[in-house]
Formats: structure tokens, sequence, C-alpha cells
């Protein structure tokens, strides 16, 4: 089968390729481009390329690069790769170019095509500034303007707030084949982290689920009551991280501070039932962290926390930093929940202990506490959800590339993948932001959504063994995406298996064969 990339990638040209095929002015076959977004191709776009194409030979359909569209904080809808191949399959579209300046004024110049489209509405209430400029620009070498008639005005970022379209599948398939990869390659990487050893440092937590029934409320007072029906404890944080990666296939060393009280026991038993090597260093002083959610009728209605958030004693930062340094790891995992572990004061001498040659993965899983993912320093790999890069940069306006963009440079990371929630990730895999490929998004995989909680803690395991097994950005998004969706679609933080993540594939692969 021949994909949608195969059959029209020959048209989605360079400027350098592009000028090669118009040739100098003045041309026997006339050129004209018309230049936007294309974010939605909706039939106002359609009338605008066909009245532009019956003016000239060769249509050029130029469109804005990713980074630089600031029409709300989650757009574009659909990624460049994506709408230049959907710009590519009209057959009236002669070749497309994805501009990556902010406008097309460079491109004009270079290109000199014989005409620029724009749409009537530009003349309505006069020339903007920015299309004076574009008259200006063609005008200067010889070229013309024209502005389309038309009767109906579309709106892409109206018809997606309207119901945003579903095009996750599209889009994987898009960045799969614009990387070479298939479903093939991922299943390949699954059966690759065997044998690959990973030593996580972090906060453990137990998180408790406390099952009631609601019985009514006091009349004097806005008190609830409820009944209790069942309690169970998960190991969370950081030790589910190590779960997760041991599930995974993977040799586990887990480092970490508990209390000297039955939660410590409940971690140490379930960490050995799952097979991780776990080295705690035991202190009286403070509670083994818990978080017991209180759940009536399907609702969390209180979370009640046992938890002491001061810092760890220069005693235990060097014993953790002596198991760093000792410790033979093909990756290090820090996973901060910011209760004790890791803090200014900390963080440096735990990141010196890290032996050279390491691969470093930082995730920060503080929301709105004092953390701070910047504070991990030229890692290979970090993982910080929306909420956590916001709150690391003071900045709650930015859009998600520009803000990706920030958290990315200040921590001097080589990938970032920024988790956006039910909207999916955003990757960050080069500091030339210049570049074309230098983001790439993919959506969630969430069929049904039970219990969100641990997502994050999945996603982290399997991205970090992917990137271990593959060195692949590509690749590691896409498996822990969907370890991340897995971890959705079952209720408490339970440890993702390969075989969990297969299935995720075929039934991904299944849809995108339009198999069911």
């Amino acid at each position: 089968m021949i994909s949608l990339t195969d059959r029209f990638k020959h048209k989605i040209k360079t400027v350098d390729e592009l000028i090669e095929v118009l040739g100098p002015r003045p041309r026997k076959r006339k050129a004209i481009m018309c230049h936007g977004v294309f974010d939605v191709v909706h039939p106002g776009h359609l009338r605008h390329l066909i009245y532009a194409k019956s003016k000239a030979d060769i249509l050029i359909a130029s469109l804005t690069a990713d980074r630089h569209i600031a029409k709300g904080q989650h757009r574009p809808h659909v990624p460049q790769d994506l709408r230049a191949l959907n710009l590519a399959a009209f057959e009236i579209v002669d070749y497309v170019i994805i501009d990556p300046n902010d406008k097309p004024i460079d491109n004009l110049l270079r290109l000199q095509p014989d005409y620029f489209a724009k749409g009537y509405e530009y003349t309505a209430t006069g020339l903007p500034p920015k299309t004076q400029e574009e008259v200006e620009t063609v005008g200067s070498y010889g070229g013309e303007v024209i502005f389309t008639p038309g009767d109906i005005v579309y709106s892409s970022s109206r018809l997606i707030e309207l119901e945003p379209p579903n095009l996750k599948t599209e889009k994987l398939l898009t960045l799969m084949d614009m990387a070479g990869i298939g479903f093939d390659d991922l299943r390949a990487a699954l059966g690759r982290f065997a044998g690959k050893r990973v030593h996580v440092l972090g906060d453990t937590i137990v998180d408790s689920l406390t099952q009631c029934a609601m019985i009514g409320g006091q009349t004097k007072t806005p008190t609830m009551s409820v009944l209790f029906q069942e309690r169970k404890d998960y190991i969370g944080g950081a030790a589910v991280v190590a779960e997760h990666i041991r599930a995974a296939g993977a040799e586990v060393v887990f480092s970490t501070v508990l209390g000297d009280d039955p939660h410590k026991d409940f971690v140490l038993e379930g960490l050995k039932e799952s097979g991780v090597d776990c080295r705690a260093i035991i202190d009286p002083t403070r509670p083994t962290t818990n978080k017991n959610a209180i759940v009536a009728g399907g609702y969390r209605l209180l979370k009640v926390d046992t938890l002491d958030n001061r810092s760890i004693s220069d005693e235990v930062v060097a014993k953790l930093g002596a198991a760093v340094r000792s410790t033979p790891a093909d990756a290090v995992v820090f996973a901060d929940f910011r209760h004790g572990i890791f803090n200014r004061r900390t963080i440096p001498a735990l990141v010196g202990a890290i032996p050279d040659n390491t691969f470093k993965v930082a995730d920060s899983q503080v929301a709105s506490r004092w953390g701070n993912i910047t504070e991990f320093q030229g890692f290979d790999l970090i993982t910080p959800n929306e909420r956590e890069a916001r709150f690391a940069l003071a900045d709650q306006d930015s859009g998600v590339r520009p803000l990706a963009v920030q958290v990315y440079e200040a921590a001097k990371a080589k990938v970032l993948i920024l988790k956006l929630g039910d909207r999916g990730v955003l990757t960050c895999r080069s500091h030339d932001h210049e570049s074309l490929d230098s983001f790439f998004v993919v959506d969630s995989f969430v069929d049904r959504v039970v219990d969100a909680v641990g997502a994050g803690d999945a996603l982290l395991a399997y991205s970090t063994l992917s990137m271990l097994a593959t060195g692949d950005p590509v690749v590691a998004t896409i498996i822990g995406s969907m370890a991340a969706a897995v971890e959705c679609e079952c209720d408490g933080n339970i440890p993702v298996r390969p075989d969990d993540v297969l299935a995720k594939i075929d039934a991904v692969e299944a849809r995108a064969k339009y198999e069911r």
C-alpha cells in the first residue's frame, strides 16, 4: 500500500529546489503563490486555490511553519508535515513549501512568483501593514498581487473551536513516514529492553484509594457523611517508575528514602515481589509519604497526605550520591516528586555523582510545588508536563511550542517530551529551532480513561528504555505515549507490561489500516 507521504511528497519542495524548478523571470510558464496556515483546509481555502490556479500555469502553496503560529496556546491543530501533505494531495496544487520564516517576504524575494494571491477579505477595510509590505515586495521585482474574489469566508479557527477534528491516526502515520519507521520497528524496540540496566532515584509515595459510599450530610454543618468500604494501597512515585522499568524487562536498582513505619514494609515487600533491587535509606525522623484519596460514587472527595517535605540531610545526600556513583547502569533516572530528596541544595551533588557516558533522565512531577525541571541541567531526556513547565518559567501565556523551546534551552536538554494531558505530547529534539523537524506532536492513544494517575510514570519508563534501545526520539515518544495510554485505561497505578503495549500497537495499526 502506497502511503500518503510516498504518493505526494514529490510536490513538497524546499525553496532552493523550487528556484531550480521555476527558473528565473521572465518565464514562459507563469507561477502564482498562495500563503497561509491551512490548519484545517475548508471550502474557502479551496475556492481561493482554484481561483489562483486559473491565473497561472504553476500554483505554489506556501504554509506557515508550526513554530510561528500563535492563534492559540495549542495551535496548530494539524502539524506542518501533514498540512503540507494535505495541500499536495490537491490536483490543482503543483508545489508546496513550508516557510520557516514568520512571514513570506524572504520567499517572495527568492522565488519571485509572477503573481501572489491574497484573499479578498484583506481589501475590505484597506490594506493591513503586513499585506502592504507583501504588495511592495512583489512589486519590487515586477510581480503582481491578485486578490481572489469570494462570497463565503470560512475560518479554520472557528471550525476547530466548533469541533476539533480527530486526526491522531493521520498525524501518527505522517510522523512515522517522515521518520522512516513502521509498526514492526516499534515492536522490535520493545524486544530490546531486556538486559538494559537502569538506576532510578527519587521519592517513594504510597498512593491509597479509600472507597466509601455516601450516607448523607449533617444538618447543622456542611459535613458529608460516608460509609467506609475498602482501602487499597499502591506503590507510587519514583518506586512505580522502577516497577514499570522492571516490568518492561530491564534490570533496575532503586535508591530512595523511607520512614520507619508500616508503609515502608509495604513498599519493600512490593518491590521485592516486582523484582526491583531496592536500596532504601531508612530515616526514622520522617514518615514514608502516603497520599490517601477518599472516593465516593466515583468522585474523589478529599485527599489526606501524610508527608514531610523537608530536605534530606547531608549524610543522606552523601549516601545517595555514593549509590549513584558506584551502581553500574546504562541510564540514571531522577524522578522528582519534591518530597525531600531533590532541591536546589541536593541536586548539584546528585547530578555530579552520575558516571560519565551514562544516559541521564529527569522527570519533575511536582505540579504547583517548588520543583523546577530546569534544575536538571544537560540531561539526555526530560519529561515535564505543561503545568510544571509553566511553573518553572513563570509563564502562563505562551503557546506550547515557545514554552517547550524555553524549557528546552533553560535545561540544556537533548530531548524534551512535554506532556500535554489528553492532548498527547510535544517532543523537542534539536537546539536548531529554525529546523522544520525540531518539533513533533503525538496525540494521546487513550481510548477510554479509567484513571489517569500514573500515566507520566509509564511514559517516563518506556521512553527511557526506548531511547536506550534505539536512540530515536520518535520511537521513544510513540512507545512512551502508548504505555501512558495503557496506564490510563486501568484503575490504580499498575506497572505496564510489554504485552500491554504490544496490544495497544496492534490496535492502533489495525485502526490505521481500517481493519476495525
